[in-house]
């Protein structure tokens, strides 16, 4: 398990990512998947302390493990990763304009996140044993 630093903060926020292309359209496929996961990776870039751990996918969408620190939302990386990579991909690959004709994007509105991290008996133990932690009595790991 890897807890990340910053100047006054040590975190682990990791969280599963799943993006769907809009209609559920079959449109990574092969070079374009991959290409997807470049693009993806460079325009986390930006974000220096945002990093994405994996990646994979189908045909008709994709999933992330990324790590996000809290002083950024996860909305907030959403909405860059999804519009940023929209745009790149129908760029690069103009028969997305014709698959996606008046629509904005390749990407449907919504996606999935959850955390991934210590698991809560972890944590309850931690919080539990923390007065004997403070009196020297036990030795904590996570």
């Amino acid at each position: 398990m890897e807890y990340r630093k910053q100047a006054h903060i040590t975190y682990r926020a990791d969280y599963h990512l799943v993006f769907v292309t809009k209609y559920r359209r079959k449109v990574l496929k092969g070079g374009m998947r991959e290409y997807l996961k470049e693009c993806m990776k460079g325009i986390v870039r930006i974000f220096p302390e945002v990093e994405i751990l994996e990646q994979n996918g189908g045909e008709e969408h994709v999933h992330q493990l990324i790590s996000i620190p809290p002083k950024y939302s996860v909305a907030e990386i959403v909405k860059y990763l999804k519009g940023s990579s929209a745009y790149i991909m129908r760029r690069k690959f103009t028969f997305l304009d014709q698959v996606y004709y008046g629509a904005d994007g390749i990407w449907s509105d919504g996606y999935f996140v959850s955390t991934v991290g210590v698991d809560e008996e972890t944590i309850r133990r931690y919080i539990d044993r923390q007065g004997l932690e403070d009196g020297g009595q036990v030795r904590l790991e996570l």
